[in-house]
């Protein structure tokens, strides 16, 4: 028996000359949060219908609780929920009638299936709107309402490919909120995204593919250290610091590199540490007058994906 309650591997599929995923091999376990990290293009959503046996792989396997999931009809895939890119609801039909036609394919009914339908309405907060019309909602809550009917059957494993494309801040907290409620329950859960900040806020996992290839697969943890500065303090002086000032700050211990700006009044030092910015601060008090003001960042996963590619996410 695998360890494992989704396993992927070696997976590649080709459109004519073009290689859009290139052997990915990943897992996941129950309870696991995994961010599948990759700009537009990359070949998240052809690795997710692969996964999902909506797309047929060239080469490869996916394990789902150690059964081959395959194309076609198979009682394993009762244990996964897809949420697509794409929209998939019935505008004309209330929130309360599209999710209990889902129910139906998934072969709840009765008292059940009502039970569901009211659990996850309240998952995605659209329960109060359960007997609008989706035509009359808005495209986030079109989304929160698409998430919510792939949880009728309670699934083991839920994909997410790009959900909050195209929605509002408020839904996508909402959205956030749902996850994260979703995953303290121990469900395990696949994000895609090309937004570094939705997958820093959900995942303990991250795999990053850029052109069809895998380029990591770790904790985010482990992809911060990839890279030499963890975090970074930003100053900005009420005037310019001589070269001399710019010099002395290379060599306060902690700090491993330094940005002027062209004023010379505002600086960006990248630490070793975060926790070695106090130490910096009060090194500064030495060499240059008080800043106006400063702010301390960490790494980011952007950061990570442009050291290991040489490009940014967005690009």
């Amino acid at each position: 028996m695998s360890d494992f309650l989704l396993d992927v591997q070696q997976l590649s599929k080709r459109f004519g000359d073009r290689l859009v995923v290139d052997h990915i091999s990943f897992s996941v376990r129950e309870g696991q949060t995994l961010g599948l990290l990759g700009p537009n293009g990359a070949g998240k959503s052809s690795t997710v219908n692969m996964i999902c046996g909506l797309l047929r792989a060239d080469s490869g396997q996916v394990l789902l609780s150690g059964q081959l999931m395959g194309a076609g009809a198979n009682p394993v895939k009762k244990k996964l929920g897809l949420v697509p890119q794409d929209l998939a609801l019935y505008e004309e039909l209330s929130a309360l009638n599209n999710l209990k036609l889902f129910g139906a394919l998934y072969g709840l009914s009765g008292k059940l299936l009502q039970q569901r339908c009211d659990t996850v309405l309240d998952l995605v907060s659209l329960r109060d709107r359960a007997k609008d019309r989706v035509q009359d909602f808005s495209g986030g809550m079109k989304r929160r309402l698409n998430i919510a009917a792939a949880m009728l059957h309670e699934p083991a494993l839920l994909i997410l490919d790009e959900p909050t494309v195209g929605v509002d801040p408020q839904s996508r907290n909402a959205i956030f909120e749902a996850l994260e409620a979703l995953r303290n329950e121990g469900h395990a859960l696949i994000y895609t995204s090309h937004y570094m900040e939705e997958v820093e806020r959900l995942a303990d996992h991250i795999v990053m593919i850029d052109h069809g290839k895998l380029i990591a697969n770790e904790s985010p943890a482990a992809l911060y250290a990839r890279l030499p500065a963890q975090a970074a303090l930003e100053l900005v002086f009420d005037r310019a610091l001589s070269d001399v000032q710019q010099q002395a700050l290379h060599a306060i211990s902690g700090v491993i590199q330094v940005e002027v700006s062209e004023s010379g009044c505002q600086v960006k030092l990248a630490l070793k540490q975060q926790n070695e910015a106090l130490f910096v601060l009060n090194a500064l008090t030495q060499i240059a007058p008080l800043p106006l003001h400063f702010s301390t960042a960490k790494t980011k996963l952007e950061e990570v994906f442009l050291t290991l590619t040489g490009r940014s996410l967005r690009d």
